[in-house]
């Protein structure tokens, strides 16, 4: 049963709290008691309000008690993001100057899933600014992946993935604009969903004297299990409290999917990223599997040039993140990027460029956005879904050295500079579409790869549902070794 507990689905976990089979400050307990064990070694929970979480567990147990179900995540305990507002703990970015930012309202998404019944225990760890692979911060430390203490668990939802992995929370929150849920889910062994840009409400979901969201930006579920992803974005997908007086969202449903009446695309590596051989052939595997099954498989991507899409994104991605540069650093970047080129293939000269472009020049990207966003449509007018890997390579060793542009990662025996396969980012992410990371086996290092499940904009349910399939008919989540 322990076992069962500590890896079960949140969506089990609260049909067994309906049934009475357990109660909801006795599951809170468990959790608390694996996150005894096993955080010390992986520095994935970095923040915890019991007290809060006790309460509410027994308010849950009451309700249960009196045939009150407080929604479908009733009594399930679960973390979040550090970046999401919780009141009673802190949302730093992992910025020191802001350990004593205690927020005096929730973020919304943490309001619906608490109105849906779940207690939200603990908040996870992140790079600085929400802007690495890795999870590492001057005010909380690192954080280590549970399939290899030596390797990173991504970021920026890193302590998310972790935490999910190692069996210390039932349920997870994570945000997304260059892969930081889907990076995570794939080196963790997780499932996690993108979902399609503006699905899902992002108040809260900032530094403090911040209100403004980011382009490309948004924020979703992850889990252990594809059902949960489905469960999660219903209590937190929607329109803002002030967009919800002029619209209401209406996710379409898929039907019944049948493996043999898929259409599926696939992408296994890219000139522009190339993808190491080890995750080619593990979602090669699936790939055959699906053809096996009856599935169209048809390897042609998109008609759009893929340097051209890299370098979109990055312009577009890096002009969204420039607000966060101080003054200072706004006029140093625009000092280097007076010399800079965006011909030299060096993402260091792109970046600066994009930091300092004139609205102009945006719109001139967003064309090419548009462009490419309505490629992609019609390539879904003969595919169901395009598959593709979340990241390179599987789970890298830690590097905390010099600039993320200046770190390698290691790519068919060459070194590939680390923000190169930000392109598996980018793919999708910049055409604002959906894109679920579902598990599908172990690399020949011992370290998980994940699929990335890409649909139309708006089929986020479609991608979960491919994710679900996948998961009864091919590989589900399994734990790390020595965390069972």
């Amino acid at each position: 049963m322990e076992t069962n507990l500590a890896f079960a689905s949140a969506k089990w976990l609260a049909s067994q709290i309906r049934r009475r089979n357990i109660g909801c400050l006795e599951l809170l307990d468990f959790y608390l008691d694996r996150v005894r064990q096993h955080n010390p070694g992986l520095n994935a929970i970095i923040a915890l309000d019991i007290e809060a979480a006790c309460k509410r567990a027994k308010t849950a147990d009451r309700a249960m008690r009196s045939g009150r179900n407080l929604g479908p995540l009733h009594g399930i305990p679960m973390t979040v993001k550090e970046s999401f507002d919780v009141v009673g703990m802190p949302t730093t970015w992992g910025l020191t100057t802001f350990s004593d930012s205690f927020p005096d309202h929730n973020a919304i998404a943490v309001d619906r899933l608490l109105a849906a019944g779940a207690n939200v225990f603990g908040k996870t760890n992140v790079p600085v600014m929400l802007a690495d692979w890795q999870t590492f911060n001057p005010l909380y430390g690192t954080t280590r992946n549970p399939w290899n203490p030596e390797r990173t668990p991504g970021g920026s939802s890193g302590g998310a993935a972790c935490a999910l992995a190692a069996g210390m929370t039932a349920l997870e929150l994570g945000s997304d604009i260059g892969a930081s849920i889907r990076n995570p889910a794939h080196y963790c062994g997780v499932y996690g969903h993108k979902p399609t840009y503006g699905v899902c409400c992002a108040d809260g979901q900032n530094l403090r004297g911040v209100l403004t969201h980011k382009d490309i930006a948004v924020i979703g579920p992850m889990a252990r299990h594809a059902e949960d992803l489905s469960l999660a974005l219903d209590v937190i997908a929607g329109p803002s409290l002030i967009d919800s007086r002029g619209w209401q969202l209406e996710l379409p449903r898929p039907g019944k999917l049948r493996l043999r009446d898929l259409r599926i695309g696939v992408v296994l590596s890219a000139k522009t990223a190339e993808v190491d051989d080890s995750v080619q052939m593990a979602i090669g595997e699936v790939v055959r599997f699906l053809s096996q099954a009856g599935a169209s498989i048809s390897y042609r991507a998109p008609e759009f040039d893929l340097d051209e899409a890299h370098l979109t994104f990055i312009q577009l991605l890096r002009s969204a993140t420039s607000s966060s540069l101080s003054d200072a650093q706004f006029h140093e970047a625009c000092e280097v990027a007076r010399d800079a080129d965006l011909s030299s293939d060096d993402y260091a000269q792109w970046m600066v460029i994009a930091q300092c472009m004139a609205h102009r020049e945006w719109q001139s990207w967003n064309e090419k956005r548009t462009r490419m966003a309505l490629a992609w449509e019609s390539y879904f007018e003969h595919h169901d879904f395009l598959l593709c890997p979340a990241a390179s390579t599987t789970a890298f060793p830690h590097n905390h050295e010099g600039q993320r542009w200046e770190r390698m990662v290691t790519v068919n025996g060459r070194p590939q500079p680390s923000t190169r396969q930000m392109f598996w980012a980018g793919f999708s992410g910049m055409a604002y579409l959906p894109s679920t990371v579902a598990p599908v086996g172990l690399a020949a290092d011992g370290l998980p790869v994940g699929v990335q499940i890409v649909g139309r904009r708006y089929s986020d349910h479609a991608c979960i549902a491919l994710a679900t399939l996948l998961e009864k008919e091919f590989c589900a989540f399994s734990p790390p070794p020595g965390f069972c």
